[in-house]
């Protein structure tokens, strides 16, 4: 995938749900991971025509893990001259001794999530932009399904209340293999994930799960991904009524 078509299904995405709007102030969670560089190297790119004028900026929320190399994502900013703030937690000392979770990844996301809304509030943004992509979209569905016995996944668009942030995913129509290319051909290095629970969580099941059926049934994604954008509509229709 070339830089265009990235742009594309960030723009499709963007434009579907009404995710950008002028005078935002937009901070990517950057993770440091393909999802979330592909998605603060579009948002930049589509910066520069957009029809609604936007400021951007990234956040990468360190969670106290010893070895995560920020100074390459320091570095991955500069180069497009785009704003860049570290936040030091002590999130992997609290779930993992603290408070020794034997399924940490849930606390984990939340105090992630609030330390970077936090973070984003004290930057006057708005908006955050996660990096959250068509086959996460597949995954949330079946893990809410499996786990919670609801067909529902994140939506597009989330407004927050408590930090009147809206929270915004602009590559949910982009398929993860098509970043992985992307990053790959463009020589982007990605920043490895020190957490322990890494690889051994419902996540993996499920990732592996749709990967065999994508294998057994032609177009699963893609039609998997055509009944989640229609749940989002009845779900926005319903909002509005």
């Amino acid at each position: 995938m070339d830089l265009q078509q990235l742009m594309s299904y960030v723009r499709a995405a963007a434009d579907e749900y009404g995710m950008i709007d002028d005078d935002d102030r937009i901070g990517v969670g950057l993770s440091g991971g393909k999802d979330s560089l592909c998605l603060l190297s579009a948002l930049h790119n589509i910066q520069r025509f957009y029809p609604k004028k936007f400021e951007l900026c990234a956040v990468t929320v360190s969670l106290g893990f010893p070895g995560f190399d920020t100074d390459y994502l320091a570095q991955f900013c500069a180069d497009l001259h785009v704003e860049f703030h570290i936040v030091e937690t002590d999130i992997a000392n609290v779930v993992f001794n603290i408070r020794n979770e034997k399924n940490p990844c849930s606390l984990c996301a939340n105090m992630r999530r609030g330390a970077l809304n936090n973070a984003l509030v004290s930057l006057r943004c708005n908006k955050s932009a996660l990096g959250h992509n068509r086959n996460d979209a597949i995954e949330t569905f079946f893990l809410s399904l499996f786990y919670g016995g609801r067909a529902r996944t994140f939506q597009p668009v989330t407004y927050l209340d408590r930090t009147e942030i809206t929270v915004i995913r602009p590559l949910i129509y982009a398929p993860e293999n098509e970043l992985r290319s992307f990053v790959n051909a463009n020589g982007i290095k990605t920043v490895t994930n020190p957490c322990p629970a890494d690889g051994n969580t419902k996540r993996e099941f499920i990732k592996r799960f749709v990967e065999t059926q994508a294998q057994e049934f032609e177009n699963f994604e893609s039609k998997m991904m055509n009944a989640i954008s229609e749940l989002w509509r009845q779900d926005r229709y319903v909002k509005q009524v």
